[in-house]
């Protein structure tokens, strides 16, 4: 097993931060390689339910194993380079949210991907992808005023 830490600050209120966060609908804007998201079965803030991640034809199924709105949200995933689990928990930071993002893995493959996708803050990686997302909550925050 791996786990990899990595956090960012966002400015925008926690519960904008929260709802983006679950937007599954949006992921792809800030998640690389994501092309959609299908099956869901049911509210995505709760946890049990299912939905399959799709990576173009590479598909991961995941399930929410914990959400407590707007201050944490998990999930657990799974295809043949990357499984385990993806932990956030939001809070209140000065001007916006800190968010912390927590991804363990399971086995020697993933453990391996985990180890490239953890490394810098390239876009694709865990820590591009979490300054992607902060970058298009703010953005939200700013078109909404």
């Amino acid at each position: 097993m791996s786990r990899h830490t990595f956090t960012t600050h966002v400015a925008a209120p926690i519960e904008v931060v929260f709802d983006l966060w679950t937007n599954l609908d949006r992921m792809r804007e800030w998640v690389g390689g994501v092309t959609r998201v299908t099956d869901i079965s049911g509210p995505v803030d709760r946890a049990g339910t299912r939905y399959t991640t799709w990576f173009g034809k590479m598909k991961s199924p995941t399930e929410v194993i914990d959400a407590e709105r707007p201050r944490r949200f998990a999930t657990k995933f799974g295809n043949a380079i990357l499984r385990g689990t993806n932990r956030t928990v939001l809070e209140p930071d000065g001007d916006g949210t800190r968010i912390t993002q927590t991804f363990e893995t399971v086995g020697l493959i993933s453990a391996i991907s985990a180890r490239i996708f953890a490394a810098g803050s390239y876009r694709g990686s865990f820590q591009g992808e979490l300054e992607a997302f902060a970058r298009l909550a703010e953005a939200e925050v700013a078109a909404n005023g």
